[in-house]
Protein backbone atom coordinates (compact mmCIF):
# COMPACT_ATOMS: atom_id res chain seq x y z
CA UNK A 1 0.00 0.00 0.00
CA UNK A 2 1.23 3.29 -0.80
CA UNK A 3 1.94 5.41 2.49
CA UNK A 4 2.05 8.91 2.65
CA UNK A 5 5.85 10.32 3.59
CA UNK A 6 4.39 13.30 5.84
CA UNK A 7 0.83 13.33 7.48
CA UNK A 8 0.04 15.74 9.33
CA UNK A 9 -2.93 15.52 12.25
CA UNK A 10 -5.72 18.07 13.23
CA UNK A 11 -6.29 16.42 16.34
CA UNK A 12 -10.29 17.86 17.32
CA UNK A 13 -12.71 17.08 19.30
CA UNK A 14 -11.17 16.26 23.26
CA UNK A 15 -13.67 18.70 24.37
CA UNK A 16 -16.89 17.50 22.55
CA UNK A 17 -15.75 13.62 23.81
CA UNK A 18 -15.36 15.06 27.02
CA UNK A 19 -18.80 16.71 27.35
CA UNK A 20 -20.75 14.13 25.56
CA UNK A 21 -19.48 12.14 28.77
CA UNK A 22 -20.07 14.52 31.47
CA UNK A 23 -16.57 15.33 31.90
CA UNK A 24 -14.12 18.24 32.37
CA UNK A 25 -12.94 19.32 29.14
CA UNK A 26 -9.80 19.12 30.47
CA UNK A 27 -9.88 15.57 30.86
CA UNK A 28 -10.82 15.14 27.15
CA UNK A 29 -7.11 16.54 26.23
CA UNK A 30 -6.06 14.20 28.58
CA UNK A 31 -7.56 11.66 26.83
CA UNK A 32 -6.55 12.91 23.67
CA UNK A 33 -2.87 13.21 24.39
CA UNK A 34 -2.83 9.26 25.26
CA UNK A 35 -4.07 9.30 21.64
CA UNK A 36 -1.74 11.06 20.22
CA UNK A 37 1.25 8.93 21.89
CA UNK A 38 -0.60 6.10 20.25
CA UNK A 39 -0.93 7.19 17.19
CA UNK A 40 2.49 8.41 16.76
CA UNK A 41 3.91 5.19 17.66
CA UNK A 42 1.36 3.34 15.01
CA UNK A 43 2.65 5.79 12.40
CA UNK A 44 6.26 4.30 13.26
CA UNK A 45 5.31 1.11 13.22
CA UNK A 46 4.41 1.09 9.98
CA UNK A 47 6.82 2.84 7.95
CA UNK A 48 5.72 7.10 8.02
CA UNK A 49 8.75 9.06 7.91
CA UNK A 50 7.22 12.14 9.24
CA UNK A 51 4.16 13.47 11.32
CA UNK A 52 2.75 16.31 12.07
CA UNK A 53 0.14 17.21 15.18
CA UNK A 54 -2.00 20.12 15.63
CA UNK A 55 -1.56 20.08 19.06
CA UNK A 56 -1.99 24.31 19.87
CA UNK A 57 -3.33 26.75 17.79
CA UNK A 58 -2.60 30.79 17.60
CA UNK A 59 -6.38 30.83 18.15
CA UNK A 60 -6.24 28.48 21.10
CA UNK A 61 -4.86 31.01 23.13
CA UNK A 62 -8.61 32.22 23.58
CA UNK A 63 -10.09 29.75 25.65
CA UNK A 64 -11.01 29.95 29.02
CA UNK A 65 -7.28 30.30 30.78
CA UNK A 66 -8.38 26.75 32.73
CA UNK A 67 -8.19 24.82 29.59
CA UNK A 68 -5.57 26.42 28.57
CA UNK A 69 -3.50 26.30 32.01
CA UNK A 70 -4.64 22.66 31.75
CA UNK A 71 -2.62 21.81 28.26
CA UNK A 72 0.38 23.61 29.21
CA UNK A 73 0.70 20.82 32.27
CA UNK A 74 0.14 18.43 29.56
CA UNK A 75 3.16 19.75 27.37
CA UNK A 76 5.47 19.65 30.45
CA UNK A 77 4.05 16.36 31.10
CA UNK A 78 4.72 14.76 27.90
CA UNK A 79 8.44 16.52 27.81
CA UNK A 80 9.02 14.98 31.15
CA UNK A 81 8.44 11.35 29.16
CA UNK A 82 10.66 11.75 26.54
CA UNK A 83 12.99 8.85 27.17
CA UNK A 84 10.31 6.44 25.66
CA UNK A 85 10.56 8.40 22.62
CA UNK A 86 14.58 8.42 22.49
CA UNK A 87 14.48 4.70 22.85
CA UNK A 88 12.51 4.11 20.33
CA UNK A 89 14.78 5.87 17.65
CA UNK A 90 11.93 9.17 17.25
CA UNK A 91 13.05 12.60 16.17
CA UNK A 92 11.04 15.12 17.94
CA UNK A 93 10.75 18.55 17.12
CA UNK A 94 8.57 21.38 17.95
CA UNK A 95 6.94 24.10 15.50
CA UNK A 96 5.52 27.40 15.98
CA UNK A 97 5.76 30.63 17.77
CA UNK A 98 7.21 29.31 21.34
CA UNK A 99 7.62 32.06 22.37
CA UNK A 100 4.29 31.77 24.24
CA UNK A 101 5.69 29.24 26.84
CA UNK A 102 7.47 29.68 29.80
CA UNK A 103 11.50 29.62 29.48
CA UNK A 104 11.47 26.33 31.43
CA UNK A 105 9.39 24.80 28.78
CA UNK A 106 11.33 26.17 26.07
CA UNK A 107 14.23 24.61 27.79
CA UNK A 108 12.83 21.33 27.87
CA UNK A 109 11.64 21.29 23.87
CA UNK A 110 15.33 22.54 23.26
CA UNK A 111 16.46 19.14 25.13
CA UNK A 112 14.16 17.20 23.86
CA UNK A 113 15.04 18.16 20.47
CA UNK A 114 18.71 18.31 21.01
CA UNK A 115 18.39 14.36 22.44
CA UNK A 116 16.66 12.88 19.98
CA UNK A 117 18.02 15.08 17.01
CA UNK A 118 20.23 12.45 15.39
CA UNK A 119 17.68 9.55 15.54
CA UNK A 120 16.58 8.60 12.14
CA UNK A 121 13.54 5.95 12.23
CA UNK A 122 10.68 8.64 12.52
CA UNK A 123 9.82 12.55 12.95
CA UNK A 124 7.27 13.16 15.06
CA UNK A 125 6.71 17.17 15.28
CA UNK A 126 4.06 18.71 17.23
CA UNK A 127 2.60 21.89 15.97
CA UNK A 128 2.40 24.02 19.42
CA UNK A 129 1.08 27.86 19.56
CA UNK A 130 1.34 27.29 15.59
CA UNK A 131 -1.10 29.51 13.11
CA UNK A 132 0.21 29.08 9.01
CA UNK A 133 -0.28 32.56 8.18
CA UNK A 134 1.76 33.07 11.43
CA UNK A 135 4.24 31.06 9.87
CA UNK A 136 4.25 32.60 6.76
CA UNK A 137 4.84 36.29 8.46
CA UNK A 138 7.66 34.78 10.41
CA UNK A 139 9.31 33.72 7.43
CA UNK A 140 8.50 37.04 5.24
CA UNK A 141 10.10 39.11 8.52
CA UNK A 142 13.49 36.84 7.76
CA UNK A 143 13.54 37.58 4.55
CA UNK A 144 13.48 41.16 5.24
CA UNK A 145 15.82 41.19 8.26
CA UNK A 146 18.69 38.47 6.79
CA UNK A 147 18.80 41.04 3.41
CA UNK A 148 17.42 37.90 1.19
CA UNK A 149 18.23 38.21 -2.63
CA UNK A 150 14.48 38.04 -3.59
CA UNK A 151 15.16 38.11 -7.27
CA UNK A 152 16.57 34.78 -6.90
CA UNK A 153 13.45 33.01 -3.98
CA UNK A 154 12.08 30.49 -5.26
CA UNK A 155 9.78 27.76 -3.70
CA UNK A 156 12.44 25.78 -1.94
CA UNK A 157 14.70 29.03 -0.77
CA UNK A 158 11.75 30.01 0.47
CA UNK A 159 10.49 26.97 2.58
CA UNK A 160 14.11 27.58 3.82
CA UNK A 161 12.45 30.30 6.58
CA UNK A 162 9.56 28.63 7.44
CA UNK A 163 9.71 26.16 10.68
CA UNK A 164 8.80 23.24 8.72
CA UNK A 165 12.61 23.53 6.88
CA UNK A 166 14.28 20.18 6.33
CA UNK A 167 10.83 18.30 6.38
CA UNK A 168 8.69 17.28 3.36
CA UNK A 169 5.79 18.95 2.18
CA UNK A 170 2.70 16.97 4.20
CA UNK A 171 1.08 14.27 1.66
CA UNK A 172 -1.97 13.75 4.21
CA UNK A 173 -4.04 15.40 6.74
CA UNK A 174 -6.35 13.84 8.60
CA UNK A 175 -8.63 15.84 10.84
CA UNK A 176 -11.06 14.27 13.36
CA UNK A 177 -14.05 15.44 15.11
CA UNK A 178 -16.56 16.12 12.09
CA UNK A 179 -15.28 19.69 11.32
CA UNK A 180 -13.85 19.87 7.93
CA UNK A 181 -11.66 22.92 7.42
CA UNK A 182 -7.64 23.30 7.66
CA UNK A 183 -7.56 25.77 10.27
CA UNK A 184 -4.72 27.58 9.74
CA UNK A 185 -2.62 24.09 9.90
CA UNK A 186 0.52 24.16 7.53
CA UNK A 187 -1.02 26.26 4.56
CA UNK A 188 2.17 26.61 2.70
CA UNK A 189 2.77 22.79 2.93
CA UNK A 190 -0.42 21.26 2.52
CA UNK A 191 -0.96 23.12 -1.12
CA UNK A 192 -1.22 19.58 -2.80
CA UNK A 193 -2.37 17.52 0.40
CA UNK A 194 -5.20 14.89 0.36
CA UNK A 195 -7.42 15.30 3.00
CA UNK A 196 -9.45 12.95 4.96
CA UNK A 197 -12.00 14.07 7.53
CA UNK A 198 -13.72 11.70 10.48
CA UNK A 199 -16.39 12.29 12.85
CA UNK A 200 -14.31 10.26 15.08
CA UNK A 201 -13.52 12.17 17.94
CA UNK A 202 -9.73 12.37 18.28
CA UNK A 203 -9.19 9.84 22.09
CA UNK A 204 -11.06 7.53 20.38
CA UNK A 205 -8.84 7.80 17.39
CA UNK A 206 -7.02 4.08 16.88
CA UNK A 207 -4.95 2.18 14.72
CA UNK A 208 -8.83 1.25 12.59
CA UNK A 209 -9.72 4.88 11.88
CA UNK A 210 -6.32 5.65 10.57
CA UNK A 211 -5.61 2.69 8.80
CA UNK A 212 -8.89 3.72 7.06
CA UNK A 213 -7.77 7.02 6.17
CA UNK A 214 -4.29 5.21 5.06
CA UNK A 215 -6.05 2.81 2.35
CA UNK A 216 -8.10 6.12 1.31
CA UNK A 217 -4.94 7.97 0.92
CA UNK A 218 -3.58 5.03 -1.15
CA UNK A 219 -6.57 4.91 -3.71
CA UNK A 220 -6.50 8.92 -4.70
CA UNK A 221 -4.83 9.61 -8.04
CA UNK A 222 -2.13 12.37 -6.73
CA UNK A 223 -1.87 14.48 -10.69
CA UNK A 224 -0.33 17.67 -9.11
CA UNK A 225 -1.69 19.65 -11.64
CA UNK A 226 -1.08 16.79 -14.59
CA UNK A 227 -3.21 14.64 -16.39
Amino acid sequence: MILPTHIGFIMDGNGRWAKKRGLPRKLGHREGAKAFKKCADYCRELGIQHATFYAFSTENQKRPSDEVEALLRLFDEYLDDIREMKSKNVRLRFIGDLSFFSDKTREKMLEAENATAKNTGFTCCLALNYGGRDEILHAVRRLVTEGCNLSALDESAFGDFLYTKGLPDVDLIVRTGGEQRLSNFLIWQAAYAEYYYTDTFFPDFGKKELDKALAEFAERNRRFGGL
